[in-house]
């Protein structure tokens, strides 16, 4: 075991951010939070070991990084994975008594690293999992403790071990599923999916040097443009980290490498917009929802998701019946009570929306969410429900060019919603660049890259009213709330088409 032995740091913060700057094109907040930590161990003689947990979606890079910043720090690097890990044995070690008892994958990665200050990396920390023999993650506080872990105790070794001078590192591509007390612990960096021009970048300096190397080929036998690139992110991958990218560019070079052992080492060719088709195939991936018509009772509501953000369409329709609310499409317990509350929303704005009092005895209201085999869950889609509810009523249609999400209220309040950025990129990589987002959100667009700002319309409603006002194609018929003034003329009946005054 080392006990005494170190690898000697690299503390030059320039050559430290020269080597991320190589290895990662953006991340820019965890490339400042590592450079911060290594001032610190300029300044201070023997500081804590640090721990850190990054959080994203799959293929943004976490386990690279930490590679990088072993890299960057000149420290060795060890990787333990925790995907599926449910006995506590694996973290602390089995008591020497037992016959085959080993130390814990802690004590046995340090004994591998060879020195006391590796960058250890805990992959996977979200999918822990326990049963009868113990809980892993409960096992793991006191090794992400810095006042504990310097006197960490290994069921097998019985003596402590100092554990303080390890810069731990976490992944999770989810933090809701890793346990509150651990979370407490770590120090969570997310990692957000990337902007389209990111991906570019990456594919033009990282992806396509690294796989055109893994088929044999030179700079002469195959040059991708920008186009091409653009091409494969729009029509043949929808990911917001870029594993998939990475597979295409694979499978085009692979393609080209059977080309060139035909034809002879003299084959070249350059990819473009025009022919990535004949090497990937059809396109896997429609370029726009935004050129669609607009449609009465038909709004485009932003989801989030593990791998990133998507857009999900919300459908409602009016059919004879006695007043049910019908909710299809797999939705979960959440977004059920959204869809109730937003029915009750509308209710309590017939008036507004220029219907009868008892406009919902006679009427059945079914809302369907397409993609009805994945199941949904979540309070976001409270606006978009209230929405095309709204519009299938008053028999306007929503633009299709907007998209929305936000929690609602049975006042008609709009909420704060989480994982902004992704939605955000959902919406541009639909070809949608107008977006209603809850007012409670407006702090947390300086999060968004500066390039996805300033090509998106962002509106940023308070209430139900302001979300109509921007979504509803034609402004809703003027009414006062006095008792005694007529209502509005009635709803047609499902199928007709509405007069000109409705």
């Amino acid at each position: 075991m080392p006990w005494k032995k170190r690898s000697k740091e690299i503390r030059n913060i320039v050559r430290a951010e020269k080597t991320l700057n190589e290895d990662h094109y953006g991340l820019e907040k965890i490339k400042e939070r590592i450079l911060e930590f290594l001032a610190v161990r300029q300044l201070v003689k023997n500081p804590k070991g640090s721990i850190l947990c990054f959080v994203g979606a799959p293929g943004v890079g976490k386990t690279s990084l930490g590679m990088s910043i072993a890299k960057a720090t000149g420290r060795k690097f060890v990787r333990m994975s925790l995907g599926g890990v449910r006995d506590e044995a694996e973290i602390r070690g089995h008591r020497r008594t037992y016959i085959g008892a080993l130390p814990g994958q802690i004590i046995q990665m340090m004994k591998k690293a060879g020195t006391k200050n590796p960058v250890f990396m805990l992959d996977e920390v979200d999918k822990m999992s326990m049963d009868f023999r113990g809980d892993p993650s409960a096992a793991l506080l006191e090794v992400l403790d810095p006042e504990q872990n310097f006197m960490f105790v290994d069921h097998y070794l019985d003596v402590e071990y100092d554990l303080s001078q390890v810069f731990f590192i976490a992944t999770a591509n989810v933090i809701h599923t890793v346990p509150p007390a651990l979370q407490d612990r770590m120090e969570v960096l997310r990692l957000h999916g990337y902007t389209e021009p990111e991906k570019v970048e990456i594919a033009r300096q990282f992806l396509v040097r690294k796989q055109r190397q893994a088929a044999g080929l030179t700079e002469k036998n195959i040059i991708f443009n920008d186009d091409a690139l653009t091409t494969i992110i729009r029509a043949y991958t929808r990911e917001a980290g870029v594993r998939n990218l990475e597979r295409e560019i694979g499978n085009v070079c692979r393609k080209v490498a059977r080309r060139v052992v035909k034809q002879g080492e003299g084959y070249s060719i350059t990819l473009t917009a025009e022919n990535i088709g004949e090497f990937l195939g059809v396109t896997k991936f429609r370029d726009t929802l935004a050129n669609e018509r607009s449609e009465i009772g038909l709004v485009t509501g932003l989801a989030w998701t593990e791998v990133g953000g998507s857009i999900l369409s919300t459908e409602v329709t009016i059919v004879d019946g006695k007043g049910k609310l019908l909710l299809t499409g797999k939705l979960g317990d959440v977004m059920q009570e959204s869809a109730q509350a937003a029915m009750s929303y509308v209710r309590s704005r017939a008036q507004r929306l220029g219907l009868p009092r008892e406009f919902y005895r006679n009427a059945d209201i079914h809302v369907h969410v397409p993609e009805g085999a994945i199941p949904k869950d979540g309070p976001s889609a409270g606006i978009t429900i209230a929405t095309a509810i709204a519009s299938a009523l008053s028999r306007i249609p929503v633009r299709r060019d907007i998209a929305m999400t936000g929690e609602i209220t049975l006042r008609g309040k709009v909420l704060a919603i989480g994982g902004l950025k992704e939605k955000l990129l959902a919406a541009y990589r639909a070809g949608i660049f107008q977006v209603i987002l809850p007012k409670d959100n407006e702090k947390d667009v300086a999060d968004v890259p500066e390039n996805l700002r300033s090509q998106m319309k962002l509106h940023f409603a308070e209430n139900m009213d302001q979300v109509l006002q921007f979504a509803l194609e034609q402004p809703l018929p003027a009414y006062s709330e006095e008792p005694g003034q007529p209502i509005a003329a009635p709803m047609p009946p499902p199928g007709e088409a509405p007069t000109a005054h409705q």
